[in-house]
């Protein structure tokens, strides 16, 4: 199936929507709110959003390989995420970082997700620091082709029953890229984040 036909993009909506509940369900149900993430309604926003949307067309990428964002002092390899027989999408384990594979490589057109943990039995994951992006930060991702490089645009956190399905999965020619995790505070009642933290950059 085409990554850019109508019915792979509802296809990879209803995984992402399903997955807003599987990203991470906390081990221990006092694991604490993840540092500085930014409110369930405030959006972190970049001034040249949308800048990159001129710029020729990016070289061919390969398969991702590891995953850069030094101002959260992330470096990890990147794995492979896809579909669950239920139609959940699959997590990374704690301590790793995973790309949705039946989507887009991260520096091919439309936005590319990366996700990861934020906080597991052992406290602080991968994506603890996610929700401390600003606009202007950068991410690369290593492949098998090269380097892509990104910035990002905007920073948001929202409830998982209201992640926002259109603005990550974009009907766009731009190279785009999604970095989502769980984020605000655990209801104590599941265990469970209450939130989605999503970063959005663009390639650069």
């Amino acid at each position: 199936m085409s990554r850019s036909t109508p019915s792979f993009r509802r296809h990879v909506a209803l995984a992402l929507a399903l997955a807003a509940l599987a990203i991470h369900v906390p081990d221990d149900a006092s694991t604490p709110t993840p540092p500085t993430a930014p409110s369930a309604s405030t959006t972190f926003a970049s001034a040249s959003m949308g800048s990159a949307a001129a710029r020729p067309a990016p070289a061919p990428v390969g398969d991702p390989l590891a995953v850069h964002i030094a101002a959260i002092d992330v470096a990890v390899p990147l794995g492979a995420v896809a579909l669950k027989p239920d139609g959940a999408m699959q997590t990374p384990g704690t301590g790793e970082a995973a790309w949705y594979s039946p989507g887009p490589r991260p520096g091919e057109p439309g936005g590319a997700v990366l996700v990861a943990h934020v906080a597991g039995r052992n406290g602080p994951d991968v994506f603890w620091r996610l929700g401390e992006l600003r606009p202007g930060d950068v991410v690369t991702v290593d492949h098998t082709a090269g380097t892509s490089t990104f910035v990002v645009d905007r920073v948001t956190q929202t409830a998982k029953e209201a992640l926002p399905v259109d603005d990550i999965w974009v009907d766009t020619s731009q190279p785009l890229l999604r970095l989502i995790t769980c984020g605000g505070t655990v209801d104590p009642s599941t265990g469970r984040y209450r939130d989605n933290t999503v970063v959005y950059a663009h390639l650069v």
